[in-house]
């Protein structure tokens, strides 16, 4: 059973960056693909990013494209997600979650499998 931590929420002024950590164990990593989602209060799960296991192609949502960039460490068993340019918006709970989908990646929570706890982001002066 792949389970997942992420890590590096933080509170950060409007215009820092942060990068979040999502920590594999218990399975095979790079058998999965990674996404990133982040859930405000009130707010439905959105679908961030996801990147692949073939040849880690990665696909970001229009609300942080140029801004937020995914990468993996399979030797490390992490997926990071790299925050640029945060906003107020960009305030919330963000997760990492996991699904065997080959070269087939989603924004869509209900085709992951494994979900991390969540980190909090918060972006405010």
């Amino acid at each position: 059973q792949l389970q997942l931590v992420e890590s590096g929420g933080d509170l950060v002024q409007p215009g820092g960056s942060l990068r979040l950590s999502c920590s594999a164990s218990g399975s095979t990593f790079l058998y999965y693909n990674i996404g990133w989602f982040r859930q405000a209060p009130g707010k439905e799960r959105e679908g961030l990013s996801c990147i692949d296991v073939n040849d880690g192609t990665t696909y970001h949502a229009d609300s942080v494209k140029g801004r937020f960039t995914t990468s993996r460490d399979n030797a490390k068993n992490t997926a990071y997600l790299q925050m640029n340019s945060l906003q107020a918006e960009d305030t919330a709970v963000y997760y990492c979650a996991a699904f065997v989908g080959g070269d087939y990646c989603s924004g869509h929570p209900w085709e992951y499998e494994h979900w991390g706890q969540g980190t909090q982001v918060t972006v405010s002066s």
